[in-house]
Parts: C-alpha cells; structure tokens; sequence
C-alpha cells in the first residue's frame, strides 16, 4: 500500500531529501513546539500550524515549499491552502516518522520524533 493519500500534492521523503539537498526547496515544519523541540529534520523551518497564515508572507513564492509535520495530515492541510494562494507546494508523505523510518538525518543527531 501506498504510503501517498494524494500523489498530486504529496512527494516521497526521499524526494524532499533530494530536493533539499540540491537547494531547490525549503522545508517548513508545521508541528508544535514540543514536537519540534524532540527532534527535527536539519534546515527546516518551525512555524507552528496555527501561525502558518500571519507567516505567510516571510515563506518564499519562487522556490519550493515542502511542508512536513508528523505523519502527512497538518501539513497536507498546509499545502493545499498554500497551493491555493499561487505557492509551489508540496507535503512530504508520511512527514517526520517516514524520514526517520527511512534513517534519513536528524537534528539532534539522536533527535526522535514525538509522540503526538
């Protein structure tokens, strides 16, 4: 089974990891603080949810956005409302618990992601 519940929004982790790597996104975490704080993904970027529209404007238009939370649902949520503005977005399927079933880095190096 698929772990894609919409493959026109949604990309693999391993994508992210790739696009990330060359430069040609930016990752935002849409998780709470206590989420965040337990471990995260290197260079990504907090912003909480329920702050993702008043931050809206400081999320760049020109490159994309990959947005991630714990398991796909907020930051699916994130995404569409965003693809709706004119943004090139896009939700990492299986968020932060695929990443790091995938062993894909961490920060801190021992960083976990948390229970919800």
């Amino acid at each position: 089974m698929s772990a894609f519940k919409d493959p026109e929004i949604e990309i693999s982790v391993q994508d992210a990891a790739a696009l990330l790597g060359s430069g040609e996104a930016v990752l935002v975490d849409v998780r709470e603080p206590h989420e965040w704080d337990a471990g995260r993904i290197p260079g990504a970027r907090h912003v909480q949810l329920e702050h993702l529209a008043s931050q809206a404007d400081t999320i760049p238009r020109d490159t994309r956005v990959i947005f991630q939370c714990r398991l796909g649902v907020r930051s699916a949520m994130a995404t569409k409302a965003f693809r709706a503005s004119g943004y090139d977005a896009v939700s990492m399927a299986g968020g932060i618990q695929a990443w790091h079933d995938a062993g894909l880095p961490m920060d801190p190096p021992d960083g976990r992601v948390a229970d919800h």
